[in-house]
């Protein structure tokens, strides 16, 4: 397998506070990776910083073998890094289609884009029932499925998701997780971010957990399942089955 993203050292600050303190992890192609920890652990800021919207201090990070450490967010957009962000992040007056066709700035091809539509159309069939109808009027589920919709529309080799689950009703978030295993199946590698630890723990190969800006524990996913101290500390005492 080739690793498509390797993070090396990785250290990010937010003024004079140490978000990121030597991290490394990596990714292989095809895989789904996790990121796990609490609030404030830095999870988000890794995604920030592999996507280019926040500067790393030192470190790198390679994507299929390239450096992308210093490269502006459009640029690493156009190698195929997309990003699904924490709290949607839509264009609240555009319609479906619009804030999907957004995604696709990158590709110029009409033909590839029209396939794009086609392929989320065919993991959100909602989206294409509602593709007139102004964004910021779908529900929190629609509007999570049109996030990583937009994503998808740039043909990402990387998809990066962060927090897909968060504050969806407990059935939304087992058919977003459904639709994640199928977007991997179809080729996409994932790397996500998720407070929902056993439920991605389920679907992902491998997993980083984060403590405080350090990784704190590694492994694969079914390795940290039955880990008592990442089952008490993230999962809380008892494991749903």
């Amino acid at each position: 397998m080739h690793k498509a993203l390797e993070i090396k050292n990785l250290k990010v600050n937010y003024g004079s506070i140490e978000a990121l303190k030597g991290i490394s992890m990596s990714v292989e192609e095809g895989q789904i990776v996790a990121l796990l920890g609490s609030n404030g652990a830095g999870k988000t800021t890794t995604l920030r910083t592999v996507s280019g919207v926040l500067d790393a201090m030192e470190g790198d990070i390679k994507f299929f073998g390239k450096d992308i450490t210093k490269l502006p967010a459009n640029k690493i957009a156009s190698l195929g890094i997309a990003q699904s962000l924490e709290g949607r992040m839509l264009f609240g007056s555009l319609t479906v289609e619009e804030n999907l066709k957004a995604g696709a700035y990158c590709i110029k091809d009409k033909k590839k884009i029209q396939e794009n539509f086609n392929r989320v159309y065919r993991y959100f069939p909602i989206l294409k029932e509602r593709k007139n109808q102004i964004s910021s009027t779908l529900s929190g589920g629609e509007q999570q499925m049109l996030s990583i919709g937009r994503a998808l529309m740039g043909s990402p080799r990387l998809l990066l998701l962060d927090e897909p689950s968060l504050g969806l009703a407990p059935l939304i978030v087992k058919d977003i997780f459904e639709i994640i295993k199928e977007i991997r199946k179809d080729g996409t590698t994932i790397l996500i971010v998720e407070q929902n630890a056993l439920q991605t723990l389920k679907i992902a190969d491998y997993a980083y957990v984060l403590e405080v800006g350090k990784i704190g524990m590694e492994g694969k996913s079914e390795e940290l399942l039955n880990n008592p101290l990442l089952v008490e500390a993230y999962l809380g005492s008892k494991k749903e089955k």
